[in-house]
């Protein structure tokens, strides 16, 4: 059983450290990292799941972007990540699952995600045909969820940091 509660100044260095074991090595030099410089994470929406014993056991965060020269709002999500004695156990879309459901209860319409199509389109995630993102990503990457109705009707170009 996990508990899913908002991360917390105290969690972020274990956070930290989960992304470091999960991810290879350099993954702050993804261009998703340059949105998120000099951007805070969007509080109550960046969640950890620990266990029975206190462990944490995965994290989710999300940032905001605006998309195009209208600079509509999104969400960004990412990253998401379990420990790998925990992989397999349903706990990254429960992650998934709880965190869209409090981005749609707090007024978020929109979320942009760069992952694998397979995972994600289980959520709803659909490739995105308006919008880019800074390069290097591959385009088949980019990933979008509507959580309010027409939520990407006239949203469309360059995806930039929310500053």
């Amino acid at each position: 059983m996990f508990q899913l509660t908002p991360e917390t100044e105290t969690d972020r260095d274990e956070v930290e450290y989960l992304y470091d074991l999960c991810f290879a090595p350099g993954r702050e030099a993804l261009s998703s990292y340059r949105l998120r410089e000099g951007v805070k994470p969007v509080a109550g929406l960046c969640l950890v799941a620990r266990d029975d014993y206190n462990v944490l056991a995965g994290a989710i965060r999300y940032w905001p972007v605006v998309v195009g020269t209208a600079r509509h709002d999104a969400l960004l999500l990412g990253p998401v990540a379990v420990h790998p004695t925990y992989q397999g156990e349903g706990l990254g879309g429960l992650l998934v699952r709880d965190s869209l459901d409090r981005a749609a209860n707090t007024g978020w319409g929109r979320v942009i995600l760069v992952g694998d199509a397979p995972y994600y389109r289980k959520f709803g995630f659909e490739k995105s045909r308006t919008m880019t993102f800074p390069p290097p990503t591959n385009p088949d990457r980019l990933l979008c969820l509507p959580l309010q109705p027409d939520a990407f009707k006239g949203v469309e170009g360059l995806i930039d940091r929310a500053v």
